[in-house]
């Protein structure tokens, strides 16, 4: 809902701020006052293009800034309105309202603010969506489109078509990606068994050398080694001599553990406690030593005694060095690349039998398809029929009592290379996202008349009239959202404006309602009744404002807008009658 919206700089307005509330609210004037200024605020507010002519004459920029509550909306709106504030990291005001400002130069840029943070106008367009719906002398030409025109009857239908599209574009998408895959393997079969080929023959090569992870950096350290074969070996016998002994030449001397032996021998038989003491620690260096002259040992026998071991790790590294250089860096990386191929060569099977087996699949999903969009249709015709009568009947307390609004639904052909051809009844439709269906409102204007479809039948304000019975008929599918209508009551009097007020009455019951509004019998229905009236400086600059009337003072807006009647009794006894009228068809028997 929106609750509060301030003007800088706009038009006419230098400032100028509004509060609004549940129900239906009224915005009257004179001609000229700026009532439009309000409607193209709003308009900016929900990402409209920013129009530099638009800013007041001497400023430098216009401002307007909408405070909007989500408590009254219903739960899809509520989560489609999070889901905006999430991804653009915006912040809620302490009271839980939302703050949206739109900045307009006189060079022509803009500027988007949405809970403190700068985004751009299309995340407000988003944001205010499903809060907020302006419908303009301009927003009501969107009413002649197709797709507008399915959306309100999909809308209308409510559970009875919703699930059954859903299931719809879920069969689609499934069928869609078989299908896609069926074309790109017939279409380039030549190219993918060339390229089935190509996978083959690097597979066979990789398994022909077998290579295992890490292969390669071992044998480069097993390389390295052999070359200094001779040297580590002499190094490691020279160690393990001088610890066990030389075992070849007694003669040369006595190794370190024979020596450490005689050490602890001797100390072990002195009589003095302080050397007899020492004799256990010479028994821990001996086991030390005698762990290394194993491991030297063991060191030893592992060194490569053929002579040919280190040509046949050239051999096995020049291997390996061939799969690098085709494949990957090193050879974990070819295993890696070994196995994506493994994948990709099994989707690549353009054998007949595969291609026979993905059609059927496809004729599968297709048939599916097919039968979701035939229940579609189905629901969608039935509901058709109830939305015209439901529209008609609204329509005729509009000064519209022989018109007759009709709502056709009808397949959609394939176009020459459709991309979502479908079979359905013998005829090939085009399978889009919202079913093989498309929808035409078209108007009879009155009895006898030829219906014809909404862009060539209806007036601007008979369009405006249709807008607005077909809003009082989708209302009870929708709650709380915010309506802004502009000159609804357009080319209407009489009865027939004091009829667009009580529906746009019977519409607040369930939304916030705003209206420009000339008629007094739409304004009397009014909760809060707004005017926007200007004043001159004196120096020739007009400012207007926005301000909310007491009850004294809508018995005088009203007299006035009763062809200029508010300073006579008679204008403001008529005045009276109409808010009274108002009020007793407002008020629940």
């Amino acid at each position: 809902m929106l609750t509060e919206i301030r003007i800088d700089g706009l038009g006419v307005i230098s400032t100028a701020t509004a509060q609004f509330h549940e129900g239906l609210t009224v915005l009257t004037g004179e001609t000229g006052a700026g009532k439009t200024m309000v409607v193209t605020s709003l308009h900016l507010l929900s990402g409209a293009r920013a129009d530099a002519g638009r800013v007041r004459l001497g400023a430098q920029r216009a401002v307007v800034e909408g405070r909007f509550t989500v408590e009254d909306v219903n739960e899809a709106a509520r989560a489609e309105v999070a889901e905006v504030l999430e991804s653009s990291a915006a912040r809620t005001d302490d009271d839980g309202s939302i703050i949206a400002v739109r900045t307009v130069g006189t060079d022509g840029r803009s500027r988007a603010h949405l809970g403190g943070r700068g985004v751009p106008a299309s995340v407000l367009a988003e944001f205010t969506a499903p809060l907020l719906t302006v419908h303009g002398q301009n927003d009501q030409l969107r009413l002649q489109r197709p797709d507008q025109q399915l959306n309100a009857l999909d809308q209308f239908a409510g559970d009875t078509v919703g699930p059954l599209l859903r299931k719809y574009q879920v069969y689609r998408r499934s069928w869609l990606a078989a299908r896609a895959e069926l074309l790109e393997r017939t279409a380039r079969s030549r190219e993918l068994a060339l390229e089935a080929d190509r996978l083959k023959h690097s597979l066979n090569e990789i398994d022909a050398i077998a290579p295992e992870p890490g292969e390669d950096v071992r044998i480069v350290d097993e390389v390295r080694r052999l070359s200094d074969l001779d040297s580590l070996r002499e190094a490691a016998a020279t160690a393990h001599d001088a610890l066990a002994g030389p075992s070849d030449s007694p003669e040369a001397g006595s190794g370190a553990l024979e020596l450490l032996g005689a050490a602890r021998a001797r100390l072990e038989s002195a009589d003095d406690p302080a050397l007899s003491v020492l004799a256990p620690r010479l028994g821990e260096a001996i086991a030390v030593v005698v762990d290394l002259t194993t491991d030297l040992s063991g060191y030893l026998s592992d060194l490569p005694s053929d002579p040919g071991a280190l040509d046949s790790l050239l051999i096995r590294q020049a291997e390996l060095k061939s799969l690098t250089r085709k494949y990957a860096p090193d050879i974990d990386g070819v295993i890696a690349w070994a196995d994506d191929a493994r994948t990709r060569l099994d989707s690549l099977d353009v054998s007949e039998e595969a291609l026979a087996k993905l059609d059927r699949e496809v004729g599968v999903a297709a048939e599916k398809v097919r039968e979701a969009a035939r229940k579609l249709t189905t629901a969608r015709t039935r509901s058709a029929s109830k939305l015209a009568s439901a529209v008609s009947a609204e329509l005729g307390g509009l000064a519209m009592g022989k018109a007759r609004l009709e709502v056709d639904v009808r397949p959609v052909p394939a176009g020459a290379q459709d991309s979502a051809p479908l079979t359905v009844g013998g005829i090939e439709l085009h399978a889009g996202s919202s079913g093989v269906d498309e929808v035409e409102f078209r108007l009879s204007a009155h009895s006898g008349a030829q219906s014809l479809p909404l862009s060539k039948s209806a007036s601007g304000g008979e369009l405006s009239r249709v807008m607005l019975a077909l809003e009082v008929v989708l209302a009870s599918s929708d709650h709380g959202a915010t309506m802004v209508f502009d000159e609804v009551d357009a080319g209407v009097g009489g009865r027939a404006a004091v009829e667009i007020g009580r529906r746009l009455a019977r519409l607040a019951r369930t939304h916030q309602v705003i209206v420009v509004t000339h008629l007094p019998q739409v304004a009397a229905f009014a909760d809060t009744h707004l005017v926007v009236d200007k004043s001159d400086d004196g120096k020739g600059k007009v400012n207007s404002g926005v301000r909310a009337l007491t009850k004294d003072e809508r018995v005088i807006e009203l007299a006035r807008m009763l062809a200029g009647l508010d300073d006579t009794e008679t204008g403001r006894a008529h005045a009276e009658e109409l808010l009274e009228t108002a009020r007793a068809e407002r008020t629940p028997a």
